[in-house]
């Protein structure tokens, strides 16, 4: 045992072959969406007419995305280059959802929000992990965009990062730690949001998270507090001893504000929720079989579906089929590459199928955006355009 671990300590988890009886039967498009589980903060942020208190309900939405991943240990399935996931709540909730694993080497993943409620949002996240022995990290890599319509508020903020402690021996647990800085680049309002990673020693209560909000000339303007498994609230500054805007003068920095109020609370799990992976109301309803959907969806991966009916063996079987399929499919990619190379001809190698790499204005770098045609394609039922990858 000892030496294979010391083969894998360090490496990059995703390239760690695993059987499916680590997961849970969700793929990672899948929990990407489930960061839209407290989407009316956004519509509550869309109706706010001050931007700074627009930034404490966006703040608070940032928070509540972590909210389901504390008892959530077992690792969602790595999604197959062109697998993609909808989630369509346009007539009862106001949005619809689209995501595509869009990489496979590092694992990236393109999601597209649209809310009739006046917002969008999109993502481009590329997961980094290793695996250090007695404890895994997970760190996403890419911005999340978020814009209202009426405003033209454009928020942009990163995701901290995941640690799953207890890997070899123990109970398994997650933390989650570090800083998010939201930035609305059209008024240059700025929130900093700490997540103190858990001490056994410290007096401070577990997962909390701590924030200000600040305007473009450097006031804060709201103090934020709570924690990313339960709640957060918002209170408002009246006074401040700020003495300067320097790092070292925001620690010591004591505010005044009026009493606090509830931005965001958890909502409560469903009963027998220990012995349905503590999957939210949410999750339990996301991968439902939907014939309307693309044949490329997560709800259609035969491994993933066998493994949620309890089918392991076959799951596993079906796993390997797949992975290999996918490596088979790269392989031709590949010495279509060099063939083209040979002949001096040039080789575009994958494109995504719904999104496409560009420029971010706001970011400089290069990030998938979706392109559209995926909601058109379903009204048509037409999906000839999907690869075949299950």
């Amino acid at each position: 045992m000892e030496c294979s671990m010391q083969k894998i300590a360090g490496k990059d988890s995703v390239n760690i072959p695993q059987k499916v009886n680590f997961n849970e039967p969700l793929s990672m498009l899948q929990r990407l969406t489930e960061d839209l589980e407290y989407h009316e903060l956004l519509d509550k942020a869309a109706k706010c007419e001050n931007s700074i208190e627009q930034m404490c309900f966006v703040a608070a939405f940032s928070v509540s995305s972590y909210s389901t991943t504390v008892h959530r240990t077992a690792k969602p399935f790595n999604p197959l280059l062109g697998e993609t996931f909808e989630l369509d709540r346009l007539e009862d909730l106001g949005f619809r959802s689209i995501c595509e694993q869009v990489s496979h080497h590092p694992p990236a993943a393109a999601h597209h929000v649209y809310s009739k409620n006046g917002w969008s949002l999109w993502q481009e996240i590329t997961i980094a992990s290793k695996f250090r022995g007695k404890y895994l990290s997970i760190m996403p890599l890419g911005d999340i965009h978020l814009e209202f319509l009426s405003s033209g508020n454009h928020y942009v903020w990163k995701k901290v990062t995941s640690t799953v402690h207890n890997i070899i021996v123990g109970k398994l647990w997650i933390d989650q730690s570090g800083d998010i800085e939201i930035t609305n680049y059209k008024t240059k309002d700025k929130c900093q949001l700490k997540f103190t990673p858990y001490s056994y020693f410290s007096r401070d209560i577990a997962r909390k998270v701590t924030g200000v909000v600040i305007d473009a000339n450097g006031k804060a303007h709201y103090v934020l507090s709570g924690t990313w498994d339960e709640k957060m609230e918002c209170a408002k500054i009246v006074q401040s001893s700020q003495g300067n805007g320097s790092t070292e003068g925001k620690q010591k920095t004591v505010y005044q504000t009026l009493p606090p109020k509830l931005l965001w609370k958890k909502y409560p799990l469903p009963d027998n929720a220990e012995n349905m992976y503590f999957f939210s109301e949410l999750a339990l309803t996301l991968n439902e079989s939907d014939d309307s959907t693309a044949p490329t969806d997560s709800r259609h991966r035969p491994d993933q579906r066998l493994m949620e009916n309890g089918k392991w063996d076959e799951a596993n079987g079906e796993k390997q089929r797949l992975e290999e399929k996918q490596r088979a499919v790269r392989r031709r990619r590949e010495a279509q590459a060099v063939e083209a190379l040979e002949e001096g001809n040039d080789y575009e190698g994958y494109q995504p199928l719904w999104f496409e790499r560009k420029v971010d204005p706001y970011t400089n770098e290069l990030m998938c955006i979706y392109k559209g045609g995926y909601w058109e394609s379903k009204e048509k039922q037409d999906w000839s355009k999907c690869p075949d990858i299950f």
